[in-house]
């Protein structure tokens, strides 16, 4: 098999050929170049070739955000962002790169080593990705009225790489007084709750990191936290969520299945599930309990998925009711609650 080529871009010559020795020690990947700055990994671009870029975000002549902006329309590579900036993280992505790893605490050896494990699996899972080019601006701007809100209770939604925009996507175009949302992203601790954050400010919506014993509510958004899975439970005409630790389902913590299978037995037809971008199956067999229960589920396609991973196997097993462009998600939400 051909080797997946990889450009490194740091002003940090000790961070270059730290991750260059720790991209080259897996089997399948190659450094092909390394550049200091956007103007010399343009050129090194150009004469590589490379399938992904680690890019740093502070750096001299231009920072990473705003190069990866004016890269991706004219170059389509995958860009994973490696940055010791955690609050302009999701900029980068909102910018076009794919997925994201934190930069380590380099004098602890385990962080070091789990870092440069994860970056490995990022880079492969990165190779396979697609890079939208969404020119399209939904603005729904619907008026969804508190006595137009069908029984529906609930809506579940999953997803992995290329998730936090789709995601975002979806509830910007959002009513404040939407059923209650409950939310596994694959992401690492402490960046799941940026994300909540993050959504509260961009959306009509209150978002919060998901607590054991929070409500779910109408018009607010639970997120689960990065480390512990998350599932509901009825509580008379209520759900409660309850945010665990456990070992990895699907090779995730927190894991879409088992969320979605906790919707399927709590909240039966009155659930709307949706599972959009990432690699894998993880949610796949959740989405199907959940259509078995009599819930609507929506799959997001391959056209618009950065990876067509999770959606694909769902739609595949028919755990999906309606396949859809990311685009046309939140028309199809709104008129299932309305």
């Amino acid at each position: 098999m051909k080797n997946i080529r990889v450009l490194i871009v740091d002003d940090s010559l000790f961070f270059q050929k730290f991750l260059s020795l720790g991209i080259s020690s897996a089997e399948g990947l190659e450094v092909v170049a390394t550049a200091q700055d956007p103007y010399d990994a343009r050129d090194k671009i150009l004469k590589y070739k490379p399938d992904v870029m680690i890019c740093d975000v502070e750096m001299p002549k231009m920072n990473g955000i705003e190069f990866i902006r004016k890269l991706i329309p004219q170059y389509p590579i995958p860009v994973i962002v490696v940055s010791s900036i955690n609050g302009i993280v999701f900029d980068a992505l909102d910018a076009g790169a794919v997925d994201f790893v934190a930069k380590p605490d380099m004098e602890n050896i385990k962080n070091v080593e789990l870092f440069i494990l994860e970056l490995i699996d990022k880079i492969n899972i990165a190779s396979k990705a697609k890079i939208i080019k969404n020119n399209e601006n939904t603005n729904i701007n619907s008026k969804c009225e508190k006595n137009s809100l069908s029984s529906k209770e609930i809506i579940a939604i999953g997803a992995s790489t290329g998730g936090t925009e789709a995601i975002l996507s979806i509830l910007k175009n959002m009513p404040s007084n939407i059923p209650g949302v409950v939310v596994v992203q694959h992401i690492p601790p402490f960046f799941s709750k940026l994300f909540a954050e993050r959504l509260n400010k961009l959306t009509n919506l209150e978002v919060k990191e998901a607590e054991s014993g929070d409500y779910v509510e109408q018009g607010k958004v639970l997120i689960a936290p990065g480390n512990k899975h998350m599932r509901i439970k009825r509580i008379s005409n209520k759900f409660k969520v309850d945010c665990f630790e456990g070992e990895k389902v699907n090779g995730h913590c927190p894991s879409i299945d088992v969320l979605f299978e906790s919707v399927a037995k709590e909240a039966g037809n009155n659930a709307v599930g949706i599972i959009l971008t990432g690699m894998g199956q993880d949610g796949a067999k959740g989405l199907l309990a959940m259509r078995r229960r009599g819930a609507y589920t929506i799959g997001q396609d391959e056209s618009s998925s950065v990876i067509y991973g999770m959606p694909k196997v769902a739609f595949e097993i028919g755990a999906v009711c309606k396949q859809l462009p990311l685009s046309r998600i939140p028309f199809a939400l709104l008129e299932v609650i309305k």
